[in-house]
């Protein structure tokens, strides 16, 4: 009988064995119990994937605690891998204290609204995640003894001198907290801060990883605005790509393999109380160089870059700061990080996942 692919998805499956691949201590996370919240995430998802990739292929006995705000939408993320034993759902209120019998080793709190559609419409819902949860589940880590990771973002570097290029951990720049874009960085701020206290305090082992651009196949073509999934929303649709700029900013763009091993290098290897920047440095590409490298994908069809300015009232705001500066991926490196994806590379993966998924739905 054919094996049938991990998550009915080669490119989900090549993904996981890329990551194992890598010289990680996996065994630290044999018969641990971890929870993870926002578990449907694009990026927590894959985080989650790993794990059970880890008990169906590697007999490793993590017991999942997956933290969803939609148990429907969860279980069609996870498919069959739902009705497993050692995953549990859990649906709880993160401005809410957090209790959880039994042990616990692992707490990896990745639940937050990062998209900038939410911070004109739901500013509140945006940052309290990041000031709230972290503080009630920093709580939970320093009652079980588990260590935590916190997903934070490179929106917390604030404002700082253009044409600098590249930004350290230390290289904290000016934000204004009364500024709207500050529901989602200056609470991210916030979390940091409660896992350094929390270290020093309490001696929980918090550490954050400062995430920069990450794109995965599970990303939502469909509703989710920001420029990579905006764009490969035409790839996929086989229209030109419409610019609502001028495609001068820069950013790393990140593969989610290359993302998720960093996160599980931070947890395992990283400094207590400290922040990593999670970053592809070395793929530093301006929106508009990104566009190109996306109608590239399917040559075929001759698609086309087409600038066209953003109505005023859309909900979506774009952030301005930093047009050309890149969140540094050194001290990461001192761990002995390695980014193998380039921009190319990964969004034709991307292209291949969604391809799968087409042809699933029409069998």
């Amino acid at each position: 009988m054919e094996r049938r692919t991990f998550l009915n998805s080669s490119v989900i499956e090549e993904d996981m064995e890329d990551i194992h691949a890598r010289e990680l201590d996996w065994q630290r996370l044999k018969g641990k119990t971890v929870l993870i919240t926002g578990a449907t995430g694009m990026l927590a998802s894959y985080v989650a994937f790993y794990l059970i990739y880890l008990n169906e292929y590697h007999a490793m006995d993590v017991r999942l605690l997956l933290h969803v705000r939609s148990e429907k939408k969860a279980r069609a993320r996870f498919g069959a891998y739902a009705q497993k034993p050692y995953l549990s759902f859990v649906q709880h209120d993160l401005c809410e204290p957090w209790q959880e019998d039994g042990s616990l080793d692992f707490i990896i709190h990745a639940a937050s609204l990062a998209s900038p559609k939410y911070y004109k419409t739901m500013p509140i819902e945006v940052a309290a995640p990041n000031v709230l949860g972290t503080y009630h589940l920093l709580q939970l880590a320093k009652e079980k003894g588990a260590a935590f990771l916190f997903f934070s973002s490179g929106d917390v570097y604030g404002r700082v001198a253009e044409g600098a290029r590249e930004l350290h951990e230390a290289d904290i720049g000016s934000a204004d907290p009364l500024d709207l874009q500050s529901c989602y960085g200056g609470s991210k701020r916030m979390g940091e801060t409660w896992c350094r206290l929390f270290f020093l305090e309490h001696g929980v082992s918090a550490k954050i990883v400062r995430i920069a651009h990450t794109y995965a196949p599970t990303m939502d073509v469909e509703e989710d605005p920001r420029v990579f999934a905006s764009f490969m929303k035409c790839v996929k649709d086989g229209a030109d790509i419409v610019m609502h700029s001028d495609g001068s900013a820069r950013r790393p763009f990140c593969y989610v393999a290359d993302a998720v091993a960093a996160f599980f290098l931070v947890l395992f290897e990283g400094a207590a109380g400290e922040a990593y920047n999670v970053s592809n440095d070395r793929d530093f590409l301006s929106i508009s160089e990104l566009a190109q490298t996306l109608v590239k994908i399917r040559p075929e069809l001759d698609l086309k870059v087409i600038k066209k300015e953003r109505s005023r009232d859309a909900a979506y705001l774009e952030n301005s700061f930093n047009q050309a500066n890149c969140p540094s991926a050194d001290k990461l490196r001192t761990l002995g990080w390695q980014c193998r994806f380039d921009a190319a590379a990964g969004f034709t993966r991307v292209w291949r996942h969604l391809q799968e998924q087409e042809a699933q739905t029409t069998l």
